[in-house]
This record gives structure tokens, C-alpha cells and sequence, in this order.
């Protein structure tokens, strides 16, 4: 069965496939929130881009489907899903426990780490309880890194979170934020390349524990949507063995 037929049996269902296979198979929406480079970002000419964008878009054409993309804020993002404003979230969004209550995901089709980003000049070789004591942590609100951050460095930092990483970085070149802990990709792309500050990596990046940092970043859909999901984790695994993920993955974050 091809992927086009599996989302449409998900949608109208077997008896109807059968009699209907020619059947226009409806466009679907995706929550994203934006920005969040290099994940998700506008151009300067206004239009959606990003690693998520462009590999949605692919397996949406894998799948034979247009796909609109749907701005909504991370802090509100599964409730949107649940009031049906888009049928399904890709967004960087880390597969976790917590989450599997609420939504269900789709394979992973990426697993970046976390890692603790500050100006070149703070003299701090490995982040802990001690060093951290009375500094300003920023992190985006909502996020595994929010979480994990609070819970270990809560009572000794004052943890400040944003609704935005850009809105981080603006509190770090401003100096409002001694440390940022963000994931990986998106504090290379907003705080290493940037050219309003010099910043750097402090101590390792962190994949560990995985109550915190789950199973990698997933496509959330209502839990009821099964076939929607098995399309997608299809046209996932298309796009890998045809080397378009490769491709993609390349345009954004180099050779793996």
C-alpha cells in the first residue's frame, strides 16, 4: 500500500478507499513554533524555512499531501493540537513520558543534545551546583531544558526563562544572562555563529538523563490519528533510504 493510500484509509476509511481510490486526500496542518533556528525560522524575505520545515514539507511530499504550517507559541502548542487548530506538531519537540500522556509521536527523526552556552570570558569549566550558584541561567520556557535546569539548579541560580531563544540571546548580549542552556543546533546557530557577541561551549553537551532529554525530537498527533503517524514514519524512512533526509540534514548542519 502506498503512503498516499494509508493516509487516506486513516481518513475516510477502508470501505470508502475502496470505492473512492482516485479520492483528493485533504491537506493537513502542522503546529511549528517560530523562531528557533536553525530548526524553524522566517527569511528575511518572510517565508518559512528550517530544518523541520524542509523535511515536513519532504515527507508531506513523500506522503502526496500539501501541508500547511500553522506559527503557534511552544507554551501553548499541545493545547492547539487538542483544539484541533493543526493536526499535528513539528516543532523540535523531544519525545518524553510526560508527553506520550497527552500526544502520540512519530519515530524520531532527530536527536540532538543540550548544551550550556555563555560569553567567552565567564570562567567556568564545568557547570554544577557550585559554579552555578547566584548566576542567571536562561532557558525557553516549556522546554526539557527548562525542566532539567530547574529541578538541578533551581535553589542555588535564578533560572529566567523566554518565550523565544532569540529573546535569550538578546538578555545574553545584553548581559541580563551569565549562562544559556538550550539545545545544541539552536545555541550553535544563535550564539556561536552570531555576531553580536562571542560566546562558547561550557563543559559537555548532555543527552543524559532521559527522563529529561527523552528520545529525540518526534511529530506529535492526536493520539486517535495512528494512520496519520504511520504515513509519516513511512515517507521518514523513504526519504533516509532515498538520501533526501541526508541532503537536508546537510544543508542545515553539515556532514554528519
Amino acid at each position: 500500500m502506498t503512503l498516499r493510500k494509508v493516509f487516506t484509509a486513516g481518513l475516510l476509511g477502508t470501505a470508502l478507499l475502496a470505492s473512492t481510490a482516485q479520492a483528493e486526500v485533504r491537506d493537513i496542518r502542522i503546529g511549528v513554533d517560530v523562531p528557533y533556528e536553525p530548526m524553524e525560522y522566517r527569511t528575511a524575505e518572510g517565508e518559512l524555512t528550517g530544518f523541520d520545515i524542509d523535511l515536513g514539507n519532504a515527507m508531506c511530499a513523500e506522503i502526496g499531501i500539501q501541508c500547511e504550517w500553522v506559527v503557534q507559541a511552544w507554551d501553548g502548542i499541545i493545547p492547539g493540537l487538542a483544539a484541533r487548530k493543526y493536526d499535528a506538531i513539528m516543532s523540535s519537540m523531544t519525545i518524553n513520558d510526560e508527553r506520550r500522556e497527552h500526544v502520540l509521536f512519530s519515530e524520531p527523526y532527530f536527536t540532538p543534545p543540550s548544551a550550556w552556552f555563555a560569553p567567552t570570558d565567564l570562567d567556568m569549566e564545568t557547570p554544577d551546583t557550585a559554579s552555578l550558584e547566584g548566576l542567571t541561567i536562561g532557558v525557553q520556557r516549556g522546554t526539557l531544558q527548562d525542566n532539567y535546569v530547574t529541578d538541578l539548579y533551581g535553589d542555588v541560580a535564578d533560572v529566567k526563562r523566554y518565550g523565544t531563544a532569540d529573546d535569550l540571546v538578546l538578555d545574553m548580549d545584553a548581559d541580563r544572562v551569565d549562562i544559556g542552556f538550550l539545545d545544541y543546533p539552536v545555541g550553535q546557530s544563535t550564539l556561536l555563529d552570531s555576531d553580536s557577541g562571542e560566546y562558547k561551549v561550557v563543559g559537555e553537551q548532555i543527552t543524559e538523563p532521559k527522563e529529561y532529554f527523552g528520545d529525540g525530537f518526534g511529530i506529535a498527533f492526536r493520539q486517535r490519528d495512528q494512520e496519520l503517524a504511520d504515513a509519516f514514519n513511512q515517507a521518514l524512512a523513504a526519504l533516509k533510504e532515498n538520501g533526501t533526509y541526508d541532503e537536508i540534514f546537510n544543508r542545515y548542519f553539515g556532514e554528519e
